[in-house]
C-alpha cells in the first residue's frame, strides 16, 4: 500500500476552533460523522450547544 501526503488526505473545519483537521486512520469509518477536531472541542461543543441557550 502506498503511503499518502498528508496534504493529499480530506480535511474539515473545526466549528468550534476554527482550525482545520485532516483524516486520521482511526476515523476510517466514521469520517462522515467526525465534527470536532479534538477531544477538548467536543467537550466545549457539547457544553455550548447543551445550554439551552445560543450566542447571536
Amino acid at each position: 500500500m502506498k503511503m499518502r501526503k498528508k496534504a493529499d488526505l480530506p480535511t474539515k473545519m473545526c466549528p468550534i476552533c476554527q482550525r482545520p483537521f485532516a483524516w486520521r486512520k482511526k476515523w476510517e469509518r466514521d469520517w462522515a460523522n467526525v465534527i470536532y477536531c479534538s477531544d477538548a472541542c467536543r467537550a466545549k461543543g457539547k457544553t455550548a450547544t447543551g445550554s439551552g441557550t445560543q450566542n447571536a
